[in-house]
């Protein structure tokens, strides 16, 4: 399949990381083998074990500019994200222990068969706009039906997250049992590991989520000096905090949920621009801008592969979904029952440098530089970075 790269779900994914992790406090994946470089009795040894998941970082970024950063002095190995790699699909592998092919979120546009309609997964809101579905009596914790990991662990758990995001119908709907601990700026984050870590004298599992690097790549690129500047400051931070931790006997692992290519505006592909194309669909493009689900009319399924293969093949490799399931994209063994309806009847892998847009009416233009979601290896690879404190 030309050079994109798959999740290794066999040993070497986030999904992996996080079985060592659920296998150190007593619960074992059905599906899933521990990481091979992170087995779990490396873990059980720990007082503590903190997972700091740093958005969008990259193996790849931190290969390229992480010289002589402590975050690189500390890197292990590279290890794959799930696929699509991209936040609402990884974060909720690092929030249920399970890979795409059983927690059942595509991307950040899911489509839910069950109700119709097109959610943006994170703020929890249909795609079209308004208030986010919790309100509306919906159950973000029932309509998702995911056990959070941390359900299974059987120590104190904290779940580590900005303020602005920590009381959402997500982020509320996989807290479980973990005591949630807010923070404002990037200080309060680390500081906050810090301050759990040392909070009582029993064995703690530690989960910090911190989204700025990822903000500011989407924004000015991951290649812009504005991010190589917040990525300085964050291996500062994460200096520190190793000095912070220290004789705790605390593992610190940092890891990321995927990487980012940048993508020039004139290689954006707008659907609008392709009425041909768009006339196909039954449902606009969901997942990902650099991995998107098509729904396609049953009568429009041979004009569809013609106009993708006359007229984008440069930009797009087209694959029907369910020969990517049969491949394992997603995950291993059984599958949540809306997968197949999750994943659409074709699959949009954008090639290098492009990405595809499908705006609905009410959307205005929101032009990004850095984008993820591809299986190209700097999307799909994210680093292991291990310490022990």
């Amino acid at each position: 399949m030309n050079a994109w790269v798959y999740p290794d779900y066999q040993g070497r994914s986030i999904v992996n990381l996080m079985s060592s992790i659920m296998s150190t406090y007593g619960h074992d994946s059905e599906c899933y083998p521990p990481l091979m470089t992170l087995p779990s009795d490396t873990l059980q040894d720990a007082q503590n074990v903190v997972l700091l998941v740093i958005d969008g970082l990259g193996y790849d970024y931190l290969i390229q500019y992480g010289t002589g950063s402590t975050l690189q002095q500390h890197l292990q190995d590279p290890i794959t994200s799930v696929a699509p790699p991209t936040t609402a699909t990884a974060i909720s592998t690092f929030l249920t222990g399970l890979a795409p092919q059983q927690h059942g979120l595509t991307g950040w546009y899911t489509y839910f068969r069950e109700m119709g309609s097109v959610l943006a997964v994170l703020p929890f809101k249909v795609r079209c706009g308004g208030i986010p579905l919790g309100r509306a009596g919906i159950s973000a914790e029932a309509l998702f039906g995911h056990v959070p990991v941390f359900n299974y662990l059987n120590v104190h758990s904290y779940s580590i997250s900005p303020d602005w995001i920590a009381n959402s119908d997500f982020n509320r709907a996989h807290l479980g049992c973990a005591e949630l601990v807010t923070y404002q700026d990037v200080d309060q984050c680390f500081s906050s590991i810090a301050q759990s870590a040392r909070a009582q004298n029993d064995r703690k599992y530690i989960y910090a989520y911190w989204p700025g690097f990822d903000s500011l790549a989407h924004e000015h690129g991951v290649g812009s000096n504005i991010v190589r500047s917040h990525f300085n400051e964050l291996d500062t931070r994460y200096t520190q905090l190793l000095a912070d931790l220290a004789d705790t006997d605390t593992l610190v692992v940092v890891t990321a949920d995927h990487g980012f290519v940048d993508v020039p505006p004139e290689r954006v592909i707008q659907v609008e621009n392709h009425p041909e194309l768009k006339n196909c669909l039954s449902v606009p493009l969901c997942g990902e801008p650099r991995l998107a689900f098509a729904y396609v009319r049953a009568e429009q399924r041979r004009a569809f592969e013609h106009y993708v293969q006359q007229h984008l093949s440069d930009a797009v490799a087209l694959y029907p979904s369910d020969e990517l399931r049969e491949r394992n994209l997603f995950g291993l063994g059984q599958s949540h029952p809306e997968l197949a309806s999750r994943t659409g009847d074709y699959t949009l892998v954008m090639k290098e440098g492009y990405v595809i847009k499908d705006q609905i009416p009410g959307e205005g233009p929101f032009m990004m530089l850095g984008y993820h979601g591809g299986l190209s290896a700097q999307e799909m690879y994210v680093p292991l970075i291990v310490a022990r404190c």
